[in-house]
């Protein structure tokens, strides 16, 4: 089902919501048309000053009404071009552009941005490597090798027992065979 056009003051809205505000700006431009003194030059300009710093008119049709004011100041109240400030239009007219061109700062900023990631990833993965190294390498217990550690401990401990049982045998038998030839 096709979204319907909307129009308002002959401008053709491609969607409800542009047409709304634009609606809206009607009614704000009317209220203006029907209280603003145009005779005073100095309430003219700070109205249009303040139109343009305040966003009041997004739409074409709003946008419309600033340049009839522009107009007005510079025609009728005899403001040169450069003492009224430009209308700032806030849209992409060209639409066969994707995106806006990315500015060249910003490419080196992610440029650099990426060369800080890279060389830091290096050396954490080089970090943990070593890590690792020194985990399987040391004779200390830890998750890596704290079986095989412990394994040979007990055994070295066994070892000494067995030799020092055997010495205490061996003096308890000659202090028996000392002692018997007395």
């Amino acid at each position: 089902m096709a979204e319907e056009r909307v129009t308002a003051l002959g401008y053709e809205f491609a969607c409800l919501d542009d047409a709304i505000l634009a609606q809206s700006e009607i009614k704000k431009i009317d209220y203006l048309k029907a209280h603003l003194d145009r005779g005073d030059a100095e309430t003219v300009k700070a109205l249009y000053d303040k139109a343009i710093d305040e966003k009041f008119f997004k739409t074409p049709v709003g946008i419309g009404f600033l340049t009839e004011m522009r107009e007005y100041l510079v025609d009728t109240l005899d403001y040169s071009e450069d003492e009224v400030r430009s209308i700032p239009l806030y849209m992409f007219y060209d639409t066969t552009k994707k995106s806006a061109p990315v500015k060249e700062e910003k490419k080196k900023e992610r440029a650099g941005f990426l060369f800080t990631s890279v060389v830091l990833n290096i050396a954490l993965i080089v970090a943990v490597i070593i890590m690792f190294w020194i985990a399987t390498h040391t004779d200390h217990p830890n998750i890596l090798n704290y079986e095989t550690v412990l394994t040979d401990k007990y055994a070295t401990w066994e070892q000494e027992l067995t030799e020092r049982e055997a010495a205490v045998r061996e003096a308890e038998r000659e202090l028996s065979y000392q002692t018997t030839d007395d």
